[in-house]
């Protein structure tokens, strides 16, 4: 029997569903934006919900938060720390574009 993998089941820690989250919706923010065409750059009104699933990714990425210091624990810090990167690039191209 093939063990079942934790990216499905919401009540369990996941590293992938919270990677792939923030990964995602900053990929479908740049899409929205007209990112591939510079002159065609824009805001769109979806990119609010972009914003959401980043910002749903960083709560699964808290999520797997150990409360002993290890290299687990430094790692998730990191992508903590690019998930607010990414937030942070999804409002500015909400704002400024």
């Amino acid at each position: 029997m093939l063990p079942r993998s934790n990216i499905f089941r919401l009540r369990k820690r996941s590293l992938v569903r919270a990677i792939v989250l923030s990964i995602g919706a900053f990929t479908v923010c740049l899409l929205l934006a007209g990112f591939p065409d510079v002159n065609r750059l824009h805001s769109s009104p979806w990119q609010f919900a972009t914003l959401a699933a980043a910002l749903w990714g960083m709560v699964e990425t808290a999520r797997c938060l150990r409360s002993q210091w290890s290299l687990y624990h430094a790692g998730v810090l990191l992508l903590l720390y690019s998930d607010l990167i990414i937030l942070v690039a999804i409002v500015a191209l909400m704002i400024f574009v």
